[in-house]
């Protein structure tokens, strides 16, 4: 595979830093440029007319992923180590179980012993939080000290000279000259000073970490991508249809398929913000249903914050319904404030993605069998954005 990073001597020093970024950059492309995984097609007519292009080349197709349904956690899991990287890295779907968003557990496992083995320690992420966090309350302290000394040395030009302007000499630091990103390197880059001693067969741990997908995400990938081979915990095949099934009664268990099935509400939402090429991840950390990526999480923080809003086209629907659907009813004001100003301060717009459901009693029973009921279903956006007068008058 072609290296596209930049090989050459840097002269200018004060360029270097760029040049690493962009080199991140690039490697990140490598690695997560592609949107989806490319499943060859079943018909070998396809197969062949799609091998005198560039983009059906054989050596580009991915193989299946065989996930395995765990209905108690109402997830599928992935425990092939490669087929875990191919659904991260082209789409970031799921999360590592063990990890925050990627699976890097062995990843990390491995560098730790690597750091033992050579006598040092290797801080975790939660200790490089506490000394980031440490170096910027550093920080706050020093400018608030600089700002009320440059307020005092005002107040004492001005009284000396009340004509001219006052002089001051004090320098503010900022975010930028005070080199915190600098300090923090200097800080946790001391374990890495010397390479780290390999690790025998032995020693290299057996990998626990599986990648954990959501119902809504494996259904995508299997029924739309095509890529995953579902199985149950005892190894068989389970179909697509029974998949659906089973789908429906995780989420309401001893419950008749409803047109208000939570499943089926938040997959309608999922398969139209995926359909549109947005990358769709959680968004339970940020109280709403699912964060958008225009790209990925390795790429850009999430743009967009959706908040799923059932609306009944049939009001006596939503009154049978024995589990009414978060959100159905009237939202208080208070709590929609505290969402959308929760969103507003990590920079994320609230989007209120009203899922019309469809009278029940216009819906065939075959209907419940299948996706094709998603056809059925209506979805439509609402911006919401936090006026503040000050920033927002021009």
């Amino acid at each position: 595979m072609t290296d596209y990073r930049i090989k050459h001597p840097v002269e200018n020093q004060a360029a270097a830093p760029k040049v690493q970024r962009l080199n991140a950059r690039l490697e990140n492309e490598r690695k997560y440029g592609q949107i989806l995984p490319r499943v060859a097609p079943k018909s070998w007519v396809l197969r062949w007319l799609l091998s005198w292009n560039p983009f059906g080349n054989p050596s580009q197709w991915d193989d299946m992923v065989i996930g395995v349904l765990d209905p108690p956690s109402r997830s599928v899991w992935i425990y092939d180590e490669e087929q875990q990287m191919t659904l991260w890295r082209k789409g970031f779907f799921g999360k590592g179980n063990l990890s925050r968003s990627e699976p890097t557990w062995l990843k990390r496992e491995i560098n730790r012993l690597q750091v033992e083995k050579r006598g040092g320690k290797e801080l975790t992420a939660e200790e490089i939080t506490a000394k980031r966090r440490e170096i910027r309350k550093q920080f706050k302290q020093e400018r608030a000290n600089a700002i009320a000394a440059a307020e005092a040395e005002a107040e004492l030009s001005f009284a000396a000279n009340p004509e001219s302007n006052p002089t001051i000499t004090t320098v503010i630091p900022s975010a930028q000259t005070a080199g915190l990103q600098k300090k923090l390197q200097e800080t946790i880059g001391a374990h890495e000073s010397s390479l780290l001693p390999e690790l025998t067969e032995d020693e290299i741990p057996r990998n626990m970490e599986h990648l954990q997908l959501s119902l809504q995400e494996a259904l995508f990938l299997a029924w739309v991508v095509g890529c995953l081979d579902l199985r149950s915990a005892s190894g068989g095949p389970i179909t697509l249809q029974a998949f659906w099934a089973q789908c429906f009664e995780v989420s309401s268990p001893f419950l008749p398929k409803r047109i208000d099935n939570p499943f089926l509400v938040h997959y309608v939402a999922y398969h139209h913000f995926r359909s549109l090429g947005w990358v769709v991840k959680s968004g339970i950390k940020f109280c709403v249903d699912f964060l958008l990526y225009k790209r990925g999480p390795v790429f850009h923080h999430a743009e967009f914050a959706v908040m799923i809003v059932p609306v009944y086209e049939d009001e006596a629907d939503c009154a049978s319904s024995p589990n009414p659907l978060p959100n159905s009813g009237p939202i208080s004001w208070q709590w929609f404030t505290t969402v959308n100003r929760a969103n507003a301060q990590v920079m994320k717009t609230l989007v209120l993605a009203h899922v019309i459901i469809p009278p029940s009693r216009d819906i065939e029973p075959s209907l419940y069998d299948s996706p094709e009921i998603l056809s059925k279903f209506k979805v439509k956006e609402v911006l919401i954005r936090r006026f503040v007068a000050s920033r927002m008058r021009d």
